[in-house]
């Protein structure tokens, strides 16, 4: 169940030549590769581009009708290997993922496809996850489009770009016999634009005439002698090729190209935010009309040389705008110049920072720095914006009341760190961690790729290292020795165990005997991507098929050692499944498969229906909980052994006690942890447990009229026996 539906947009799927598309930029992706005869397109789930797969999921109708086949791939890899139908076939294939982690893991497949090439056009399009809301380690596309000669696309940000760069990475890859990476950061992915469409195509030909007429070419197959006679081919033929259909189809674009005699070059993903900057700096306006020479590469890789020798003839200055490090894109701008004999000079991270994403305020105060070296005449008299103009003085900063405000609030205001959801089914795994550490002493624990990576942060503080999706148990390989009884303990989701997982991390523990332990935390979904089905998910799919425990998985490659807990919030199963796993005699590799479905899933399930039936008329009983003020002792452990963001704090009503007690915001989903927490640490038992009744039944209202009777009656006995006291 993705977090999000694309069915009644996936409408617009269908419109044909003339008609205009209104919508995002990944559904604009979609009508781009139906309009361009895709035969096939696979993926794996992730940020920025997890829709693009939700997108295909909710369109699967449009897709068989097009005789398109569409794959949930199980990893990057795998999607990357989908590919091979475009080696010795006419078909058009695309795949999908997010770099540079899944870049990494399809890596291999990459180079064996690059190296031999294609006949059909064969497009990867990545989700460029970089900058401050990326989730991964930073790094660029750009270095593996380098390593193995794929061609990177970086169009503008706008529908229309969007659609033209698949359309025509198609022929560029089809014209030069190369894979062909068109790479989209986050913004490009969901900005809302319109285009003029183009009628679907169903493929000349189909994945029926290649499976019926079979083709091979052994010199397409990475296998030497071939392989070197391919390092041949993409320098003398492929190559050459690329920079012809580069040209000759204007896939670069050039904009006021004689206002000055300076000018950008700049990656065509940078384009809004230069275009911004400019307009800021009073160098642009609001339509795009340049006062400053700019060359969009929509192209990053190749390069064209005689692009650029033209571009910088006549200036005394470029600019490069080029996200990321290391400086690829300029390094070989200052080659190309210099091969030219092109004394142009050469800017780029001297007036931009070298790492980091380049946001408004960064591009605005680089491109201000730049111009003012070259025409400061065309900033003089500009209201320009506070990032270009030059840093205040520490003096003059004191007698700034705002810049006082936010130092001294930048040193009392603790950063709050990503956490679980509410109700995450994953948080009371972590606290019975913490329960069994107090027991049996800390262990070195081996984290990985998921939601559950959150537990390195607090409350939990649990986690040394992660290497990678489905590599937790393979993080801790080395920690396997007889002289010492102590074991380690691995984490793992289902998605990552799908994944990568079940070999890299279960066959290898079986293989190698460990004697450490794993938990499989089994939410019933990929939801660290969206919430998208796996193998293991409880949920009928029509078009997947599921319901395949991870249990049976785990013995199916040789772990005798499974515990299974079926409802993680029980924290007493928990310790107790841990507390066996860490101290049995039993040696051999140890799995617990922890499950109970993602909160987060479960809320969009279920609150819908719990909508219809209120309204309805029908009788629904929903769970809270809460904390009982006068019984609270102040002592907080719930809340560090929990971390719940609906479990808080508020000021003692008691006026005698200054320690704030706990309370339970409006947010809780009534999964009991807070609770049970409190019981399985033996703490105060303040918590209850409260049953909210939408549509009561006559029933229901005579025993709220009885309970109130009794409750009040027992109140105000005790009431009584106070005042008496008193006096």
């Amino acid at each position: 169940m993705a977090e999000r539906s694309f069915a009644a947009e996936v409408r617009k799927l269908r419109l044909g030549a003339g008609e205009e598309f209104h919508g995002e930029g990944i559904l604009a992706v979609t009508k781009a590769l139906l309009q361009s005869g895709v035969s096939y397109v696979a993926g794996y789930q992730g940020a920025p581009i997890s829709h693009l797969m939700d997108v295909l999921t909710d369109a699967n109708d449009i897709l068989r009708e097009l005789g398109v086949r569409f794959e949930h791939s199980a990893s990057e890899a795998t999607a990357a290997a989908t590919l091979a139908a475009s080696v010795n076939y006419p078909l058009r294939g695309a795949v999908t993922f997010k770099s540079t982690v899944g870049t990494n893991v399809a890596s291999d497949a990459l180079a064996n496809l690059a190296s031999g090439g294609v006949t059909g056009g064969a497009l990867i399009i990545v989700g460029e996850d970089y900058g401050e809301g990326s989730s991964i380690m930073q790094e660029r596309s750009h270095a593996f489009a380098m390593k193995s000669q794929v061609w990177l696309l970086d169009p503008r940000p706008n529908l229309p770009s969007i659609v033209q760069a698949v359309e025509q990475g198609f022929e560029l890859s089809e014209a030069s016999r190369t894979p062909v990476m068109l790479e989209l950061r986050i913004r490009a992915c969901h900005v809302h634009g319109r285009f003029t469409c183009k009628d679907n195509r169903r493929a000349d030909f189909t994945l029926k005439d290649a499976m019926e007429q079979p083709r091979r070419d052994t010199e397409r197959i990475a296998l030497p002698p071939a392989t070197y006679l391919h390092e041949q081919e993409k320098i003398a033929q492929r190559w050459p090729a690329a920079v012809r259909f580069i040209q000759e189809r204007g896939l670069n674009e050039f904009f006021a190209e004689d206002a000055q005699d300076f000018g950008i070059v700049l990656q065509g993903g940078m384009y809004n935010g230069v275009l911004r900057a400019l307009e800021l700096l009073g160098l642009a306006d609001a339509f795009g009309r340049s006062r400053v020479p700019l060359y969009v590469l929509n192209v990053t890789y190749p390069l064209v040389d005689a692009e650029f020798t033209r571009f910088c003839a006549g200036k005394r200055g470029l600019l490069v705008v080029e996200e990321g490090q290391p400086d690829f894109i300029e390094q070989a701008v200052h080659a190309i110049l210099r091969r030219a004999d092109v004394q142009t000079r050469l800017h780029g991270k001297d007036v931009l920072p070298m790492a980091g994403e380049y946001t408004g305020g960064v591009l605005v105060k680089g491109i201000a720095s730049f111009v003012r070296q070259y025409a400061p005449a065309l900033l003089e008299g500009q209201a320009l914006p506070a990032a270009a103009r030059p840093a205040p003085e520490p003096a003059r900063m004191e007698g700034n009341p705002k810049a006082i405000a936010i130092r001294d609030a930048a040193a009392q205001v603790h950063g709050r760190p990503p956490s679980f959801c509410t109700g995450c089914p994953e948080r009371p795994i972590f606290t019975a961690i913490k329960l069994v550490e107090r027991e049996l002493g800390h262990h070195h624990v081996s984290c990985d790729i998921g939601c559950h990576l959150f537990s390195i942060l607090p409350p939990f503080n649990i986690g040394a290292t992660t290497m990678g999706y489905g590599l937790g148990w393979a993080g801790a390989s080395a920690f396997n020795t007889p002289e010492t009884g102590k074991r380690t303990l691995s984490i793992m989701g289902d998605g990552g165990f799908w994944h990568n997982g079940l070999t890299s991390g279960v066959g290898n523990a079986v293989f190698n005997q460990s004697d450490n332990v794993l938990v499989v935390i089994d939410n019933g979904y990929s939801a660290a991507t969206g919430g998208q089905d796996v193998l293991s998910s409880k949920a009928a799919n029509p078009i997947r098929d599921t319901n395949h425990p991870i249990e049976k998985a785990v013995r199916g490659v040789g772990v005798e050692w499974v515990r299974t807990v079926d409802h993680t919030y029980s924290l007493s199963k928990m310790r107790d499944a841990l507390r066996e796993a860490l101290t049995t005699p039993v040696k051999g590799p140890k799995v617990i498969v922890a499950s109970s479905e993602c909160m987060l899933n479960k809320q969009r399930r279920v609150k819908p229906l719990v909508r219809k039936a209120i309204g309805e008329g029908k009788r629904v009983v929903r769970e809270r909980f809460g904390v009982d003020p006068d019984t609270c002792t102040g002592d907080h452990s719930c809340i560090r052994l929990s971390g719940c963001p609906s479990l808080t704090v508020r000021p003692n009503p008691d006026p005698l006690r200054t320690d704030p007690v706990a309370t339970v915001v409006d947010s809780c989903v009534g999964c009991g942890l807070c609770g049970e927490a409190a019981h399985a640490a033996v703490l105060c038992p303040s918590f209850y447990r409260a049953e909210i009744v939408n549509n009561p039944t006559r029933w229901d209202r005579l025993r709220q009229r009885v309970e109130a009777a009794v409750i009040g009656w027992f109140q105000a006995r005790i009431d009584r026996r106070l005042e008496g006291l008193a006096a």
